[in-house]
């Protein structure tokens, strides 16, 4: 059975997601009445005059300066209608750390953009605590995953001034072009201790699992299909299609599918190098040919899904790039060795091909292993020692010369850089034993400099500089694997169409599909891209579906699940019991006895600015009835303090503002 859409379109009454209307053709942006260019400057206002002093970002979080600065700031600037708040903080985080780029003697725009992060983190905790639930959880995810840009609903005049910057994307995604969401925001300002707090982490693994689907926004589609767009919402396994292609975006999906294929470009890659033949194209080098271009296409497009910087931000996005690199030279001089016939040429294509071996064997355990500490930290130290070496290049390229003048062509240049290289690394003394041939006496004495400078101090500092960095992450490890879970959980969600094609169809969809791009309607184009995407991924399509249909809101133990569950050796421990009673959460039952508890507790209620009617007074509440969750250490409503020291005097507390001032909290 078919109906017909609001354009016209026919479409199974088994709508792809839970509502019809989930799918509309570029459906209208539902905040861009947000005004998100005065917030930005709104919030730049408050920072800049709330911090005048450089702090630490202990000291920031401290009792005093968070009651003086930090809640006060929260207050002035949270909005519950506003989920533009969190993207602005990081933008305006962004803009503080890139400031201070440019004043390295100073720290104060670091403390500024550490508030920043420090304010959106409590405001994002507010949004949590006072939304409970799958409707909390929808809320959160529309603040961090919701398409904004900074230009939205600015003056006129200034999008005028603006509009060699603004106007920049070369694809029509409709109204939704250049939109950057808080989560990217995050990842690039690096904003790690916003990224593991839990409200933060719980909207990511939703977004990993698939709880939440959205359609996210890219800097250039190979092949964009952007008939319809998928707004933030909650999935419904069971109100879905069976053949989902939306499912092939979701970033647990993606990144089971990615070690697939990898172990797959991996096996190609050494049964292709057991049996090369440098004259002969073997069968087992023409498969691996493929398959690695279709790969390679693929990385191609995660770095134009969300930019360079983004993509360099995944744990092993370097050894990708290298063996991306290695496969395209081996590729080329291949590929002129069978268009000319040039036999030579073939045993160069293998030698290179044959370096990709150092690159994929590590990438794999970075797939499976990219939580250890090793491997986080590893990351970091390569980038070090890459600038290091670099540095050290650069400046002793001037022995070098020196070296190579004074030889007067009886040293090749690549003969005197083994010697040096060899000595930088203290594993042969033979540049020191013949620098006397360069000349007697200034010969040696370069060599001798090299050596100290080189090998007693660069070295000394490198290793230096990796003990730091390794101490520094280590003392952060939870952060910076949540940061890692963010980057995996960002790139995983792609938008671009080419990434429903497994390679090497990708090949196939970019040869086929993208010129049928150019020759059908936006809507035929559409329906001939979903039944292909649908018809090669059948079978994935519907274990996924079905795995989902069982698994992924959690249901019901069947009686086989309970009886497997008996047999988890895991749970065979004295204490299982204490895990066991939080893994569900309490029926409505007990809930309503705990609130009961809380209300008519002797201990002070939580009030709210709403629970005060105009006289002073609170309104009446049904017992069970469930307010706010928040239950902060200092008030900072407006009638709070009045109505605690009435409460207190009563009880025979004393005077409650004489004691908050006694903290240093000012006025409240």
């Amino acid at each position: 059975m078919q109906r017909t859409d609001s354009n016209g379109e026919e479409e199974p009454l088994l709508a792809d997601e839970e509502h019809a209307d989930q799918h509309q053709t570029f459906a209208p942006n539902p905040f861009a009445h947000l005004p998100v260019y005065t917030t930005i400057h709104r919030v730049h206002h408050e920072v800049m005059a709330s911090i005048d002093d450089p702090y630490s970002l202990e000291q920031l979080r401290a009792p005093r300066i968070n009651v003086a600065i930090v809640r006060p700031l929260v207050d002035r600037i949270w909005d519950h209608e506003d989920i533009s708040i969190i993207y602005c903080l990081l933008v305006n985080r962004l803009q503080f750390l890139r400031g201070q780029a440019f004043q390295a003697h100073q720290t104060i725009n670091t403390t500024r953009a550490n508030l920043c992060e420090l304010v959106a983190l409590k405001i994002l905790r507010r949004f949590d605590e006072e939304n409970p639930g799958r409707k909390g959880l929808l809320l959160l995810a529309k603040i961090l995953v919701a398409g904004f840009e900074p230009f939205q609903n600015a003056p006129e005049d200034v999008v005028r001034e603006n509009n060699h910057v603004i106007h920049w994307t070369i694809q029509n995604a409709g109204g939704y072009e250049r939109k950057s969401t808080a989560l990217e925001v995050a990842i690039l300002s690096e904003s790690k201790m916003f990224l593991c707090m839990p409200a933060c982490q719980k909207v990511m693994q939703a977004v990993y699992v698939g709880k939440v689907v959205y359609t996210p926004s890219s800097f250039i589609d190979i092949l964009p299909d952007h008939y319809k767009h998928k707004p933030i919402a909650l999935y419904r396994p069971n109100k879905a299609v069976l053949l989902n292609q939306y499912r092939l975006i979701v970033p647990r999906t993606r990144n089971i599918m990615d070690i697939g294929q990898f172990i797959l470009l991996l096996f190609l890659y050494i049964l292709t190098m057991k049996h090369r033949n440098g004259v002969d194209f073997t069968m087992y080098e023409l498969v691996f040919s493929v398959y690695a271009l279709g790969w390679v296409l693929d990385e191609f497009a995660s770095i134009l899904e969300h930019g360079w910087q983004c993509y360099t931000q995944n744990l092993w996005a370097f050894l990708d790039a290298m063996f991306a690199t290695i496969y395209l030279v081996y590729f080329a001089l291949r590929t002129h060795n069978l268009a000319t016939g040039d036999v030579r040429s073939g045993a160069p294509a293998l030698n290179i091909l044959s370096a990709g071996a150092p690159v994929l064997i590590p990438r794999l355990a970075f797939n499976l292993l990219s939580e250890n500490m090793l491997f986080v930290s590893l990351r970091a130290m390569m980038a070090d020692f890459t600038v290091l070496t670099l540095l050290a290049v650069w400046c002793f390229a001037g022995f070098l010369l020196s070296m190579l003048w004074l030889s007067d062509g009886s040293h090749t240049p690549l003969t005197i850089s083994k010697w040096m290289l060899w000595v930088w690394f203290g594993l042969d003394a033979t540049g020191i034993e013949r620098s006397g041939e360069f000349h007697w006496l200034i010969g040696p004495i370069l060599m001798i400099m090299f050596s100290f400078l080189g090998n007693t101090l660069f070295l000394t500092i490198l290793v230096s500089m990796l003990t730091s960095t390794f101490a520094k992450i280590a003392s952060n490890a939870n952060a910076e694997i949540q940061f890692r879970r963010a980057v995996l959980t960002f790139e995983g969600v792609k938008s671009d169409a080419i990434f429903a094609y497994q390679p090497p169809f990708n090949l196939l969809a970019l040869c086929i599909m993208l010129p049928l791009k150019f020759m059908l309607s936006p809507r035929w184009f559409h329906k001939i891209n979903v039944a292909a995407v649908r018809v090669i991924n059948a079978p994935l399509l519907v274990a996924i579906s079905l795995y989902e249909r069982k698994h992924l809101w959690g249901s019901p133990k069947s009686k086989m699940r309970r009886f497997l569950a008996f047999w988890d050796f895991s749970r065979f421990s004295v204490h299982g019991d204490i895990q066991a009673v939080f893994e569900f959460d309490p029926p409505r039952s007990v809930m309503d006895q705990i609130y009961a508890a809380e209300d008519t507790s002797g201990q002070i209620p939580y009030v709210t600015s709403q629970d005060f009617a105009l006289d002073g007074k609170p309104p009446a509440r049904s017992p069970l009835s469930r307010g706010k969750t928040r239950k902060d250490s200092f008030g900072t409503v407006a009638g709070l303090t009045e109505h605690l020291s009435e409460f207190l005097h009563e009880h025979g507390g004393g005077d409650i503002r004489d004691r908050l001032e006694a903290l240093g909290g000012g006025d409240y």
